[in-house]
């Protein structure tokens, strides 16, 4: 019991930490892969500390192997990082204690699986639990705008990832990230009456 309460302690801390950046302006924090980070790390924290408690010569090779994660590629996102560290993490706890192996793939599963629920849930109220970031719409649908003018709707839409001013070109382009085709589709039928807007290109996954 006592586990399962420090559990929804690390988790809901990490929320209300990602709360408190999105509301001091901090719009990185909004994405689906801070969100899941910052649910997702600390319980990874606390099940590491609790698999080399008191174990001076595990905790040197935890570090060793942690270091693992080091990559000379580039990492795409904090999740993939993080996902990352949950992996090898769970190879470790398993071999000294595989109960808190288990809670970790529990909690991580329930994780995941909860934002996206919670996400649908916020949709269908009209607001949204995540928003989705340019740089993780590589792996979702996209779309980028050109337009002669400031277009309101599009600037104050939620999927909304970034905008540019091109000054030089007296142009608005404005990359938005969709969670599937579906959504991508509705709203380019909204643009479709924009006569501003001159060039649209679509990335479907």
């Amino acid at each position: 019991m006592d586990e399962i309460k420090s559990l929804i302690l690390l988790i809901s801390s990490g929320l209300i930490i990602r709360y408190s950046l999105t509301l001091t302006g901090q719009a990185w924090a909004k994405s689906h892969a801070q969100t899941v980070a910052f649910m997702i790390l600390p319980v990874i924290t606390y099940v590491i500390t609790k698999t080399i408690a008191g174990n001076i010569a595990l905790s040197l090779g935890m570090i060793g192997a942690l270091s693992i994660v080091r990559f000379r590629h580039p990492v795409k996102s904090a999740l993939e990082l993080i996902i990352y560290f949950d992996l090898i993490t769970v190879g470790i706890a398993t071999s000294v204690r595989t109960k808190w192996a288990i809670q970790l793939v529990l909690c991580t599963v329930i994780i995941i699986f909860a934002v996206k629920i919670l996400q649908k849930i916020f949709k269908k109220s009209g607001k949204s639990f995540y928003n989705m970031s340019f740089n993780e719409g590589n792996t979702s649908n996209t779309l980028e705008i050109t337009s002669k003018k400031k277009i309101d709707f599009i600037e104050n839409s939620d999927f909304l990832a970034n905008s540019l001013i091109d000054q030089s070109q007296n142009e608005y382009i404005y990359r938005l990230s969709f969670n599937n085709k579906k959504e991508l589709q509705e709203f380019k039928k909204k643009i479709e009456e924009e006569k501003n807007i001159h060039k649209v290109n679509v990335n479907f996954n």
